[in-house]
């Protein structure tokens, strides 16, 4: 009798150890899971915060503000939902709601952008635009934004980078032109038009753009043409010169 209730301390030892370490493993993977979404909300806020800084040059709008700032809270708030002791994390969250309640009174709907002074700071430009767009798309998939508002500003940044792409290549066309490198010039302004004419819609800009383009184009093919027409006719003339020099009397000494 005594043996049996040995063994039966034994088994039951043996499954507290068991049912412990379950414990112990199911908290450790909770833990590991509670790390590996904080990494992730941390992510978030550093991503919108970057296009924030990368985006200054931008005309931003009072709706993709809201964006930003309402991922940014969203991704806070849960970090506090994880970690609610921190006290930091919701001083941090308070502080971006008092950001979301934020006058946005000196922002624009407006496309206009002023293109920077070098192709470095051009580059910049173009990328803080592809990730606005990039994660204007990820939150309206996620459902937190809505769809007029996506249309209008995703509508609003693919007109911002269009003119960044036309005004960039005319510049470069104007300034080739100006150092009499034609061809490098109508190859600007062949691009840009190109642009022009793939966009889908038509707005004031878009015309205008391709009336200024298609007078560039034919006046650098005037000017190729008057340029050749010149060229062919000294040729000629000096064909004839030495047709001349060949076929001229002998001089008798």
């Amino acid at each position: 009798m005594f043996v049996y209730i040995i063994i039966l301390l034994i088994v039951a030892l043996v499954v507290i150890a068991v049912w412990i370490s379950a414990i112990q493993q199911h908290k450790e993977k909770q833990e590991a899971e509670r790390r590996k979404e904080l990494a992730k909300q941390k992510r978030i806020i550093e991503e919108s915060e970057d296009v924030l800084v990368n985006s200054t040059n931008i005309p931003m709008s009072g709706d993709m503000l809201r964006v930003i700032q309402k991922r940014v809270h969203d991704a806070l708030a849960m970090m506090v939902e994880l970690t609610p002791t921190s006290r930091e994390l919701k001083n941090r969250l308070h502080e971006s709601q008092e950001r979301m309640n934020t006058e946005t009174a000196n922002l624009t709907d407006s496309d206009k952008v002023s293109l920077p002074d070098n192709d470095k700071q051009l580059i910049a430009l173009v990328q803080g635009i592809k990730k606005l767009r990039q994660l204007l798309r990820s939150e309206h998939s996620k459902g937190k934004v809505d769809t007029q508002v996506f249309v209008k500003e995703d509508r609003r940044l693919e007109k911002i980078q269009l003119r960044i792409n036309v005004e960039s290549q005319i510049k470069r066309g104007l300034s080739a032109k100006t150092a009499n490198m034609v061809g490098s010039a109508r190859q600007y302004f062949e691009k840009a038009y190109a642009t022009i004419m793939a966009v889908t819609y038509s707005d004031e800009y878009v015309t205008e753009k391709k009336n200024q383009l298609e007078a560039y184009l034919n006046e650098i093919s005037t000017e190729l043409k008057a340029s050749n027409a010149s060229a062919v006719k000294k040729k000629a003339e000096k064909e004839k010169d030495d047709l001349d020099v060949l076929f001229a009397p002998k001089k008798k000494w």
